[in-house]
């Protein structure tokens, strides 16, 4: 892994002994330098297209209440394909807290989207992966899921904009409409999901939301307890921070990747080397949600994957190529671990009271050293805070 950029090193180091709007700052006035468009906050429907940073909390599933659909009916007879448990693999992880931001960099117009909607769906726990052994009281219980994306366009914002706003609620709505009972939870969220993928690409069309030569990546993340759930097409990425590990949850779509390659040839498509491999020549990527001028070559159709949460899980990082342009998996990985676990330390200690959740700190610094190592894109970061909250030492004795 190559060593982080003297500056950027310094930067982290001051983390101890700096206050941390400090990092909050540097991040802000660097947005500000590029940003062509007022700051926006976040909303429920996640739709953040102009240059903006959002930070959000779930202390705990009871304290959720859905906001798109009532509690999907129990499916007893779907048949789960993991492993039986005695004890639920979300038993520890009922806190979720993110953060993010979305800039629009040195490009002249913001064409990405970010969407987090917590709780855009409730679901019995065995129908995501947990609490499927026999007996288990937890089996049956409602449990809110979340979802978090990212959505880089291209030629144009409007697809970016309509995943935005519309894709979590395709992805429910599609979720109870594919019942089949001889099918398991994964199987079922596959279809699911690459439904929705071509439903919202069918729509992009229908509803006239923008020219055939207008496209999006999509990276989205469907959150429980106790899995990780992601569906990606692009080149917009997902990365899980699991202990001292960088472990890629998605793999970029890219026209020179050997089996996507095959596909587009068999197709009749070519892959040419123009500042990059691109289909055509044109565009970068080899599956997306619109640029209906390409096919059969460029698809909406995702690759998903399932990802047992464990309790050394640390956080997810969803990002368009902005980030991941400038910076590799581990380099984003590492930055996240120091300040995650320096933000806890402190925040333990009671020293940090800011209003800065460790997650929202963790996405402004990635976003900055983006900006300062010259990313050409529209940089769009989600952090997700995987580790459930901890009580301060103090709060501790007082109970005792």
């Amino acid at each position: 892994m190559e060593p982080l950029l003297e500056e950027e090193e310094q930067r982290l180091d001051r983390v101890d002994s700096l206050h941390e709007p400090d990092l909050t700052s540097i991040s802000s006035s660097l947005s500000s330098v590029f940003s062509a468009v007022d700051s926006r906050s976040a909303t429920s429907s996640g739709d953040i297209s102009g240059t903006s940073g959002s930070s959000g909390e779930i202390l705990t599933a009871d304290a959720v209440v859905p906001r798109l659909l009532e509690p999907a009916p129990a499916c007893e007879e779907l048949k789960a394909t993991v492993t039986a448990r005695q004890k639920c693999v979300g038993r520890n992880n009922k806190g979720v807290t993110w953060g993010f931001t979305s800039v629009i960099g040195r490009q002249r117009e913001m064409e990405d989207a970010v969407a987090v909607v917590p709780a855009f769906m409730s679901l019995t726990c065995d129908h995501v992966g947990g609490c499927t052994a026999p007996g288990s009281r937890t089996s049956p219980e409602i449990s809110p899921i979340h979802f978090f994306g990212v959505y880089d366009g291209h030629g144009g914002s409007q697809v970016a904009k309509f995943c935005g706003e519309r894709m979590h609620g395709v992805i429910a709505e599609e979720w109870d409409r594919e019942v089949d009972e001889s099918c398991g939870w994964q199987r079922r969220w596959e279809v699911a999901l690459s439904t929705s993928f071509e439903r919202a690409d069918s729509e992009v069309v229908t509803v006239a939301v923008a020219p055939e030569m207008v496209g999006s990546t999509a990276a989205i993340v469907v959150l429980s307890g106790c899995q990780i759930i992601t569906s990606n097409c692009g080149d917009s990425r997902v990365v899980l921070c699991r202990g001292t590990e960088t472990i890629a949850l998605t793999v970029d779509q890219k026209p020179d990747r050997q089996d996507e390659l095959m596909r587009i040839e068999r197709e009749g498509g070519r892959v040419i080397n123009w500042n990059g491999a691109r289909v055509f020549g044109v565009l970068a990527m080899s599956r997306a949600i619109g640029d209906r001028y390409l096919r059969p070559w460029v698809i909406p159709v995702p690759e998903v994957t399932f990802t047992t949460r464990t309790d050394d899980d640390e956080c997810l990082i969803i990002a368009s190529d902005g980030l991941w342009d400038v910076m590799s998996n581990e380099e984003a990985g590492q930055v996240a671990r120091r300040l995650l676990i320096r933000r806890r330390r402190r925040a333990l200690m009671g020293e940090v009271d800011d209003g800065v959740s460790p997650a929202q700190a963790v996405a402004d610094n990635l976003t900055a050293i983006a900006i300062g190592r010259n990313s050409c894109d529209n940089i769009s970061v989600i952090v997700v805070d995987l580790k459930p909250k901890r009580k301060s030492p103090s709060s501790a004795v007082k109970k005792r």
